[in-house]
Formats: C-alpha cells, structure tokens, sequence
C-alpha cells in the first residue's frame, strides 16, 4: 500500500508536540514538589485527575506558542523536509518553547509569595527594576531552579532529534498540493480548537476561571493552570468592567463611599507611616497570643514590646499580594483584584488619597524608598497621588550602604528618614516603605549570626528590620517633632510561611496594623475585621478632619455605620468576610458562605443560608459595582 504523501512530516511534527507535553508535565510535578506545603492533593488518583484536566491548558500554550513552527512545519511545500528547512524549524522551535517554559520554573519559587501563578500583571510590576541584578540574585539563590530549567531543556533537545525526518525527494504534483493542503487546513482548525480549548462557536476560550471548575480545594486550580497560559490569557485583558448588581441607593446608604467623620477636634499631628515589606502578622509575637500556634516563636522584639503602648489589630488583611498593590490600598484606600489598579490603564488619574486631603490642610509629604529611585513603581504612583517629596538611594547618596540587591539597608535608611523629618517644618505626612525583610533574606555581614534564623528564610531580616525600628525610635524619640506624632506601622503583605495555620486560604495575605501615639492615646487590642484600606480614613478620624473625603474603607475607631469587615482577592474569587462568615464571590454572586472560624474553608453554608449571609452578598455587590463604576468614569477624586 502507497504511504500518505507528508506522512512522515506529520509523524514527526506529532512526535515534537508530544514532547512538549511531556516537559510541561515535568514542569508541573516540579511546581508541586517546590509548593506541596500549599497545594492540597490528597491521592495518586487526584494527582493523575488534576493533571488530566491540566492537560486543556496546556494544549492551548503549546499550540499558541508553537503556532508559527506547525504552520512552517506543514506550509504545502516541497522544501519542508530539506536539512536547512529542517535546521530553521529546530531554531525556530527552541527558542519560543525554552524562553515561554522557563516562566513555569519562575513560579516554583514566586508562588510562595503570591499564592497565584503569575500573569501580565506580574511582569509589568519588574518594569523599573534592575532586571540583570535581580535575574543574578535568583540565580545565586535559587540555582537548583536553573538547574533542573537546564537539565529540562538537554533532554528535550536530545528528544527532539531522536526523531528525524526522512530526506526523500518530493516532487511537485496535483495529489501532493491538494492533500497537503488538506493536511494544513485540518490542522489549523485542530489547533485553532486546542487554543480556544474546545471547539464549540457558543463556547468562550478557557481562562484562569476555568482551572477552578475541575478542583475540590482553590489552590489546586493553580496546578492545574500553567505559568505561560496564565500570562497569555492575561496580555490583553481588561477586569475593570462595569457591573449592575444592586441600586445605587443601596450602594450608597451601606457601603458609604463618601465618608465625613465627626467624632474628635481638629487637629495637626504629624503622621509617620511605616510600610514594612513582608511584614507578615506571622511573624509578630503580640498578633499572635489567640492564635494559639504550637511551638510559636516571635521575631520581632522591639515592635511587640510597641505593641504593649499602641492600638493593635490582630485580624487585619492586606488588600493586594504585592508592594504596590500596599501603597495604592494603605495610601489611597484603593484594593487590588485580579488586576492591580496601579497597573491598569485606569491609574494615571486625579486620586483623593492620604496624601490630597493632608496637603489640603497643610501639611508637607513625603514618600521614602531606599531602593533604586523607580523600584517597584513607587516613584510614578507617588507622583500620582502628588506626594511633595521622594527620597530613594539617589537622593540617600552613599552606595557603601546598598544590600547588593534591592536598596540601602533598613538600619541607616531608618535613621536617614528620622534626620529628613527633623529637617521639616510641622505639620507633615511621611511614608517609608522598607526594602531589607524581603528575599535574598540577608543582613549586613557585620550583623551575621546575631538574629535568629528560625524555621524559614525571611526569620532573620524581620529580626534586623525590627531593630532597624528600635533605633529609628530611639532617635526619634529625641526630636521636638516626636511627641506630637501619629506613628502607624503595618505590612505590604507577607511571605514566607512557617506554620501551617497561615495556609488556611482564609489566614492568606494576613498582615500587622498598629496605630502608636506617644502619649498613648490609643492603647488596646481589636480582634475584629480589618484591613489596609481602613488605615486612611482612622488616620482622617483620628486628626478630626472635617470634610468629606472617599473611602471605601471604614475608621477602625469610631464608625458605627459600617460592620468591620475585608475584602480581598484570592484564588480566582473574591472573600467578603464580615460578622460571622466569610462569603466567596465569583463576580456576580456568592458561590460559598463559610463560618469565621473556618479557615480552611472545608465546609460551604450556602445551603444554609441566612440573612447575614444575605447582607454579606449585597455587601459585596455594593463594593464591587462602586469600584469598578469610581475607577472607570475617573471619580476617585470625590
């Protein structure tokens, strides 16, 4: 019997596709083995289930990325099999399958930061950072991660040309073009339909939401997803949309956007914010005497011993999973999603924040950042928001002070900031944002040995930054400006997890919110629900500010209107906790009612529904509908 014409080309392009499903397999064992402690499979068989639907969403990276390769690969011509045809096709292959797999091994190590893989959002946040330095820390630090990239990409090579295709002369005929088309017109719909993820016209392309359908606990969905699909299905999306859940007027009498709080005298204090990066609640001994840990150790000395003359909340949230998702919620009571407000094309404009109402009232601000002057896209949201002054390593001016990595080191950058506002003219609100608790998780060698290394790799940094405060404090504490001063401390969001309470996806993203006054104002302990996006409207409250101002947050002082409460973005829905329960939201409505004190979230009460359940969702509704509708139509100035 007469072969197929091609037949052997089309083997062999089969044979090089299956290879990549092979790697990206691999590449899916490998970000369970690095992330088993977060990722909740219980059996071989739910392993091989789970991997099974993974397979949809791999097939549309490998087709979308392999697109131009199958199309040179089946093109109807005569030259396909030639060696140099065939030397290009290797090159072409290569290079856009390596480059797009190695954001796979990117996320063995990012996921235990963000709990999410990454997306477009997550490479625009590495637009102003020193690409080549951080690209060289991650490799010192995480060199078996190269390793086994570079192990993956040998072996797949050597795969790739076991299998050759055969030299044979084609020559130009009738039945050669016509079934060579027909080859390539089946194969374009097999691989338009493997994009799309299922053929049907009525039937949108799968997306992120979709891995969440196939899994009995929210972060499995994050092994089903692949790294490159979660970025592609994200390069041109727009979650800013417009929703019609509830009236206006319930948005307006529950969810209050519009706040004017009336409960103290006015007043000038200087306000002075510390932004603690990875500051987790975790690693705070006076956040933790309920939590009941076992075998719990504090890293933090100095702030717990704060805590003792401050206004503490044990249950806050932050609002985001990255440092400037922090800045946006703390600054300007603006949460962050699915996407980050501050990188999306709705951030550039007029925002009523922390910083607009207090330069109203006189005072001066600033914003300080011991890093590259740019990192992290401080420098342009600061600018945004209209801060008078930023002070990063340009302005620092002494390199003998950089970590190498990220910025200068929290103990001299501190007593920098306490010399810059003994300089200033009261009143004033000053911002710093610190860079030391972060990854490579190293302090200053005249420092080693002296904080302890506990159980995880950031434990030591937190002991350095914690006494990077107790001296900024000391200093301070000596300044004419010291005692007429509101101090507030509390995290971007946390990292590194040592024990297994924080998680539970309702313990995720938990962080540290104190309010310290000298004369002790407020002292005490909140266990309620709180969150970045209250800090802007206490600070507001606290120094009797008079006028109207936005917020979707509430004072955690005085506003009886408003039940505490957090709202926050995790695994692919959105968590409305308030009073007894924490509801799940899908966008549209509620898919889940948890009790408080189920962390975990292992049982759903939505059969048992009941009318604080219901008021938790139009909550929710309210929030939601609010924002998208403020941020789109330009009214965050009001």
């Amino acid at each position: 019997m007469k072969k197929f014409p091609r037949f052997d080309e089309y083997k062999v392009l089969a044979y090089r596709i299956l290879l990549a499903y092979i790697f990206y397999f691999i590449a899916r064992i490998l970000f369970y083995v690095y992330n088993v402690n977060l990722i909740e499979i219980n059996s071989v068989s739910e392993f091989l289930s789970l991997s099974y639907h993974g397979i949809a969403f791999d097939t549309t990276t490998i087709l979308y990325i392999n697109s131009l390769f199958i199309i040179f690969s089946v093109f109807p011509l005569v030259i396909n099999n030639k060696k140099i045809y065939q030397k290009i096709l290797f090159y072409l292959y290569f290079t856009t399958n390596l480059i797009v797999y190695s954001f796979n091994f990117v996320d063995f190590i990012y996921y235990r930061y963000s709990f999410n893989r990454s997306t477009r959002a997550s490479l625009d946040t590495l637009e102003n950072e020193d690409k080549s330095g951080l690209f060289l820390n991650f490799l010192i630090n995480y060199w078996h991660v190269f390793l086994l990239f570079f192990l993956c990409a040998f072996l797949w090579i050597y795969l790739y040309k076991k299998v050759k295709i055969t030299t044979e002369v084609h020559k130009p005929s009738f039945k050669y073009f016509l079934t060579s088309i027909a080859g390539f017109l089946l194969i374009t719909v097999l691989c338009v339909g493997g994009i799309r993820g299922d053929f049907r016209k009525s039937t949108r392309p799968i997306n992120l939401l979709d891995a969440s359908r196939y899994v009995t606990n929210s972060t499995q969905a994050d092994f089903v997803l692949n790294t490159p699909f979660a970025i592609i299905r994200t390069w041109n999306t727009n979650t800013f949309k417009k929703v019609n859940l509830v009236d206006k007027q319930v948005v307006d009498s529950i969810l209050i956007p519009v706040k004017q709080y009336k409960n103290n005298p006015k007043t000038k204090p200087n306000i002075v914010i510390f932004i603690l990066e990875s500051y987790g609640r975790e690693y705070i001994g006076a956040f933790n005497k309920e939590q009941k840990l076992p075998n719990y150790k504090s890293y933090s000395p100095f702030v717990d011993s704060l805590a003792q003359h401050s206004m503490i909340y044990t249950n806050a949230y932050a609002n985001g999973w990255k440092s400037i998702h922090g800045m946006s919620s703390i600054i300007a009571g603006i949460p962050s999603f699915k996407d980050a407000f501050t990188s999306s094309a709705y951030s550039k404009q007029d925002i009523e924040s922390l910083v607009s109402t207090l330069k109203g009232d006189g005072y001066d601000t600033s914003f300080f950042h011991g890093a590259p002057n740019g990192s992290m896209g401080f420098l342009g949201f600061g600018n945004i928001l209209g801060y008078d002054h930023y002070y990063g390593k340009n302005e620092y001016n002494n390199d003998a002070d950089f970590d190498g990595v990220w910025g200068i080191w929290d103990e001299p950058f501190f007593q920098y900031f306490n010399k810059t506002l003994s300089q200033k003219k009261s009143p004033f609100m000053a911002t710093l944002f610190s860079v030391s608790s972060h990854e490579p998780y190293v302090v200053p060698e005249k420092y080693d040995g002296k904080f302890d290394k506990g159980t995880v790799n950031i434990h030591q940094t937190i002991g350095y930054t914690d006494m990077a405060l107790k001296k900024f404090f000391a200093a301070a504490k000596k300044e004419k400006w010291y005692d007429n001063t509101i101090f507030v401390l509390v995290a971007d969001h946390g990292n590194t997890i040592a024990y297994d309470e924080y998680k539970k996806e309702a313990m995720k993203h938990t962080v540290p919110i104190l309010f310290f006054t000298p004369n002790e104002k407020y002292v005490g302990v909140n266990n309620d629900w709180a969150q970045q996006i209250d800090i802007y409207p206490t600070l507001l409250d606290m120094i009797g500010y008079e006028k109207p101002f936005r917020s979707w947050g509430r004072s955690l002082l005085n506003d009886k209107q408003i039940a505490p409460f957090v709202i926050k973005h995790s695994s692919k829905n959105y968590l409305f906790m308030s009073g007894n329960y924490i509801c799940t939201f899908d966008g549209k409505k509620a898919i889940g009612f948890y009790d408080k004190n189920d962390k975990a979230m292992n049982t759903n009460l939505i059969s048992k529904r009941n009318k604080e359940m219901d008021l938790l969702e139009l909550r929710c509704k309210a929030f939601l509908q609010d924002y998208m509708d403020r941020i789109i139509d330009k009214r965050l100035n009001k």
